[in-house]
């Protein structure tokens, strides 16, 4: 994230205890250089900068920033975002022909209806499109106005061909959300922060739904993701937390490669050793 941004999301971590009831400590903290060193020294093929707007007049220029990221870093996926505002349709299209390759919305910190009549050309856009959005859209860590599976279940009714991404396999609603994922080819979950330690403490995920997520996994639907920087343990415990699952050897290289490196079109760009 541009470092204002960043910074003001680490300010809020450091509340964590007054704002989620727990301690979180951000791990990854230091300079954008760093971070990158990081990030390619835990074997990390490709990442993206997964901003998002919390108010108007916001999003267009994260879109700015984040284009002249990944073009200075090319294992950096295009990322960008938006907000239910005037000419939001006019920016997204911009992204789009700049080459943005993922976009990212946050239900719970925006504070906004996917719903919103100013959205309907956007979610239109991107299904058109075929670019995956990742989308916070569960109750976790704590409830929104606008989380949980109904109003994004709404938009992807309205827009059946969206490629939508749940992060943090939309906890608390896993089961609601891993329906979702059956029901629509285009729907995925993301693993960011899931069956940690740390998650387990606020939301663990059912053991009963297990057999689902080996079968979600092997399909494709189920993509790694970390939070790195922001996250309060080491990054090697996001790798470990799938491995306890005991899943095995073909779910965890689906996970953690194969079903991100086809949604990208990464096979011919990056392979691991």
């Amino acid at each position: 994230m541009p470092d204002p941004v960043m910074r003001k999301v680490w300010a809020v971590f450091d509340q964590a205890q007054d704002v989620y009831g727990v301690d979180w400590p951000v791990e990854y903290r230091g300079t954008d250089t760093q971070r990158l060193s990081q990030l390619r020294e835990l074997g990390v093929c490709a990442f993206t900068s997964l901003v998002y707007a919390h108010k108007p007049g916001m999003a267009a220029w994260l879109n700015d920033w984040c284009a002249a990221f990944a073009a200075a870093t090319p294992d950096c996926l295009p990322t960008a975002t938006f907000y239910p505002e005037p000419g939001v349709d006019e920016y997204v299209a911009s992204a789009i022909d700049r080459g943005a390759r993922i976009f990212k919305v946050h239900l719970q910190v925006g504070a906004f209806d996917p719903r919103n009549a100013l959205l309907a050309p956007v979610w239109g856009q991107l299904a058109e499109a075929g670019i995956p959005v990742v989308v916070h859209c569960g109750s976790g860590p704590v409830a929104g106005e606008f989380t949980g599976p109904g109003p994004i279940s709404e938009v992807v009714a309205r827009n059946p061909n969206l490629q939508l991404i749940i992060a943090h396999m939309g906890a608390p609603e896993y089961s609601e959300f891993l329906a979702l994922a059956g029901k629509y080819a285009g729907v995925r979950l993301d693993t960011t922060m899931a069956f940690t330690t740390f998650m387990n403490e606020l939301a663990e995920f059912p053991t009963g739904l297990l057999p689902r997520l080996l079968d979600a996994g092997l399909s494709g639907d189920v993509l790694f993701g970390s939070d790195f920087p922001n996250i309060p343990y080491p990054y090697g415990e996001a790798v470990d937390a799938l491995q306890r699952l005991c899943l095995g050897d073909a779910w965890m290289r689906s996970v953690l490669y194969s079903n991100a490196a086809e949604l990208f079109g990464l096979h011919t760009q990056h392979r691991p050793e």
